[in-house]
């Protein structure tokens, strides 16, 4: 098969080198791809949102599958136009994609579907976002409405940080046209935990949980990122009951989806709040999580590529995901600034001095090549540095062991990932 994964991070290298093992893999490419990438597929100079070049290059070269990574691509409509074309694709639909796209409208079909979600308010004012804080009190979660890459949830913890949450959404427009509309939803408070599943539009197979790492500090501490680290096995939800809970929050969402006739191929993944009065969905994806993705890869056992291509077939059929039984982790080696104002250019040493470590991979998240062909770290998020174990403590020494050997001027990392999860396992 000729496959083409679109977008350039983390997310999209550790598909490209699942899929580039596969035995039914005859051409693989990556638009844009990144210096890492170059490794498992061939590049291709097309941005990811750009939507009638990617559709020209999958019909041109006559691509059997296109696997649409990031969530900008799918709320411009990539996956309609691939369709309209022939083309198969994993990824939904401009439609189904507004789960990600617009807070509001995930906010909307959770209460339709009659899934447990946090209390909201939509607001389009900063006067009217006051009484909706006033309703629910500090702290308060602010979302923007659109897509912020990750950074459009505030939430304030008193008042000083409310107003200036107010003022980047309302006053400042930090996240333009996205804070047109804003949710003012209750703060829960519980533990985070990640469920991803993959649709063929009617059933769902699940991946293993995973755990993210969205502040940019220690101790959770400071501003929401695009996530700092992430592992596999949570560690605060068991698989045993991972099923079910499945079952109650995102088999609602492909059976709603099939009801309004857009029958939701791809990934979708819910980010949940482990409350005292049960799960509560904090939000939905329509694409892999990154880092998440990344340790899912290397616990995920067999060819990949089949059934994504059944996916988007409309039917799994009895193909079936497996994993292994033991643990994956990934540290995030951002550039120093982010996530406001990261340093930029600074190359890259080490990049192979720690390969001999059991078990590890670094997948490339924001890095190019300087004028000598130098890899430089380029973008917030640099690098996603993984490894596997039998255990989540293994899994996680070998990351950091791998992440050491790695260094630039301006990296930093979290150093506490796991941490908590790993004392309470005790």
């Amino acid at each position: 098969m000729k496959v083409l994964v679109v977008g350039s991070g983390g997310r999209e290298h550790a598909l490209c080198w699942k899929l580039a093992q596969s035995p039914a893999l005859s051409e693989l490419y990556c638009a844009p791809g990144n210096p890492g990438i170059e490794e498992s597929a061939s590049l291709v100079d097309l941005s990811a949102d750009d939507v009638p070049g990617l559709v020209d290059f999958a019909v041109s070269n006559a691509i059997d599958l296109t696997v649409v990574g990031p969530e900008v691509p799918l709320t411009l409509g990539l996956a309609d136009a691939l369709t309209a074309r022939g083309c198969a694709v994993f990824g939904p639909d401009r439609y189904a994609a507004q789960l990600e796209g617009s807070k509001v409208f995930a906010k909307e079909f959770m209460q339709r579907q009659g899934i447990a979600t946090a209390d909201f308010v939509v607001v389009d004012d900063i006067e009217a976002a006051r009484t909706a804080v006033a309703r629910f009190g500090l702290p308060v979660v602010l979302k923007a409405d659109g897509l912020a890459a990750g950074k459009g949830v505030l939430i304030p913890q008193n008042e000083e940080e409310l107003e200036g949450a107010l003022t980047a959404l309302f006053t400042e427009r930090r996240f333009g046209s996205s804070s047109d509309r804003v949710v003012v939803e209750e703060c829960l408070v519980g533990e985070e935990v990640s469920l991803i599943a993959i649709s063929d539009g009617h059933r769902l197979q699940r991946f293993v949980t995973a755990k993210d790492y969205k502040r940019i500090g220690e101790g959770d501490t400071g501003p929401n990122t695009g996530g700092m680290g992430s592992h596999s096995p949570s560690g605060v939800l068991a698989e045993s009951d991972a099923g079910s809970m499945a079952e109650a929050v995102l088999q609602p969402i492909i059976d709603g989806m099939a009801a309004d006739g857009h029958p939701f191929v791809g990934v979708l993944y819910g980010g949940l709040m482990l409350t005292e009065d049960g799960p509560r969905v904090l939000e939905y994806n329509v694409r892999f999580g990154d880092p998440e993705c990344q340790p899912l890869m290397l616990r995920l056992e067999g060819d990949l590529l089949p059934v994504l291509a059944a996916a988007a077939a409309g039917d799994f059929g009895d193909r079936e995901l497996g994993f292994d039984a033991g643990a994956s982790a990934c540290i995030v080696l951002a550039n120093a600034g982010y996530p406001e104002a990261p340093t930029k250019g600074d190359v890259i040493r080490g990049l192979d001095d720690g390969s001999a470590i059991t078990d590890s991979v670094v997948f490339h998240a924001g890095t190019s090549r300087d004028g000598e062909g130098a890899v430089v770290a380029s973008s917030g998020r640099v690098l996603g540095v993984c490894a596997r174990g039998s255990d989540l403590q293994t899994a996680l020494r070998l990351a950091y062991e791998r992440a050491d050997t790695i260094s630039w001027p301006a990296k930093r990392l979290r150093r506490d990932i796991g941490a908590r999860v790993l004392s309470v396992l005790g």
